[in-house]
């Protein structure tokens, strides 16, 4: 395509955006969509250790409609300061900054919150180990093709893009691949699989007492009980179902740009505390409306908990949930604030996302050492009313009656399944009546639904370890 009618098409869209959403959304689209990149390109390129070419192209890819703006982005990745540039078309200018043991930041011109790295405490982990230093081959042939199937592209697209998969059973790894570059080691971003560790620090709270989960939540600026917020509790901001008018975070595409969250999340250096700026659109509890800015409001909160300060909350996460269950290979990312981006800024090893599911495998116990309370892993997986792609209270879910719970079980999801989730293709998947925890991490398209072969994985999964079962004589 020419250069002259790429600049009127790329002018065209922000153009129509702004007549149908308003100027002041569509001024917003360059630098959000600049900042997705930037964050990205910085976060697995120095943390990863990825080929940020080969990253950019296989994550915009999984993203429908951005076509229409990538040809026109520039992007800069400057490997002596350990730092990312984006603009788009020259302008939205995004900078992500790489600081070592905390990940990358966006830098929105003010300098970013001085943060101490905790020193390791070099705590023993509680939970068992689940696999030597050699990548486990499957231990079926049955395996082996799930995974083959897995790693599998159709011949036109979407494409898979699987990165890893890990198959983990009664807490040993019985199955893991890895794609060129990445290994049982590597750190890969989970998206929205960080809500689910938000709500395990959450519950790890509530068992120490320092929070409730009902009750007025303590954020400051709703601290008046003529606030409307005011009756806002940890519960709903869990269950997504608190009311603020933030939009929805549902879905990874360039129209989500238009998003007011992702003003938040691209544009604001103290997303909670702008998140705690915006007025209800539903009365607290009356509605469920999936958005980010309900997971960095209680990133705040563990913020505050737990002494106040950057270092004091990642001392927490730390010490009290990812030492015992021995995730080691973790990076835990910051908003320019300092407060911990608990919506999608977690990166850690296919391994350790495998430990994590195994703690609500074990109804959260690690080694016999209880870390989450009782009964919250019931809690965490029950079903939020009117949420109709089957969410829990920190994790998605197949019990209920929703859409979602209804579509996975039609399509050999076990009912009792359920799992973190971050956008284009990131699962820890648990199902305890087959005492499995499934990981799968990529870059695929969020839709059509089975365009990440998920589905396939689990029931390939399943079924070759109850194939396994009979032969062995095991009900």
């Amino acid at each position: 395509m020419p250069r002259r009618r790429q600049i009127v098409l790329l002018t065209a869209t922000i153009t129509c955006a702004g007549l149908a959403l308003g100027a002041a959304r569509a001024r917003d689209v360059p630098k959000v969509a600049t900042g997705f990149v930037a964050d990205i390109l910085c976060s697995e390129t120095f943390v990863s250790g990825l080929d940020p070419q080969r990253n950019f192209a296989e994550t915009t890819d999984a993203m429908p409609g951005t076509g229409l703006i990538t040809w026109a982005m520039d992007t800069r990745v400057d490997r002596v300061r350990r730092d990312v540039t984006v603009t788009l078309f020259g302008l939205g200018r995004s900078h992500a900054v790489y600081r070592e043991g905390l990940g990358c930041s966006l830098d929105h011109g003010a300098p970013l919150a001085d943060v101490q790295v905790p020193a390791e405490e070099g705590q023993p982990a509680l939970l068992p180990e689940i696999a030597g230093p050699a990548i486990v081959a499957p231990q079926s042939e049955e395996l082996a093709s799930a995974l083959d199937r897995a790693f599998a592209e159709p011949a036109q697209p979407p494409y898979r893009r699987t990165r890893a998969v890990v198959v983990m059973k009664s807490g040993r790894v019985i199955a893991e691949r890895y794609a060129d570059g990445i290994g049982p080691q590597t750190p890969l971003l989970g998206f929205s699989m960080t809500k689910s560790v938000v709500s395990a620090l959450i519950g790890v709270l509530v068992r120490q007492g320092k929070l409730k989960l009902d009750g007025p939540a303590p954020v400051a600026a709703w601290k008046s009980p003529d606030d409307p917020r005011h009756a806002i509790t940890v519960d709903q901001l869990l269950r997504h179902t608190a009311g603020l008018a933030l939009g929805s975070s549902l879905e990874a595409s360039l129209g989500s740009a238009f998003e007011p969250v992702n003003r938040m999340k691209f544009m604001e250096a103290d997303m909670a505390a702008y998140a705690e700026t915006i007025p209800l659109e539903t009365a607290p509890g009356a509605a469920w409306n999936y958005h980010d800015g309900n997971i960095l409001i209680l990133s705040h909160l563990i913020r505050n908990a737990t002494g106040g300060t950057p270092e004091a909350a990642l001392r927490f996460a730390r010490r009290d949930l990812l030492g015992p269950l021995g995730m080691r290979h973790v990076t835990l990312q910051l908003d320019g604030s300092g407060t911990i981006e608990g919506s999608s800024e977690m990166l850690a090893s296919a391994r350790d996302w495998a430990r994590f599911g195994q703690l609500y495998l074990n109804d959260g116990v690690a080694g016999g050492k209880r870390i989450l309370p009782e009964g919250w892993v019931n809690y965490t997986a029950s079903p939020t009313p009117n949420a109709w792609v089957g969410i829990g209270a920190g994790f998605w879910t197949n019990q209920g009656d929703s859409f979602g719970a209804k579509f996975r079980v039609q399509h050999g999801w076990p009912r009792d399944a359920f799992f973190a989730k971050g956008t284009i293709g990131q699962y820890t998947i648990v199902i305890p009546s087959e005492k499995l925890v499934i990981v799968r991490l990529g870059r695929s398209p969020n839709a059509p639904p089975q365009a990440d072969g998920v589905f396939d994985l689990v029931r390939d999964v399943v079924a070759a370890l109850r194939e396994k079962g009979k032969l062995a004589g095991v009900d």
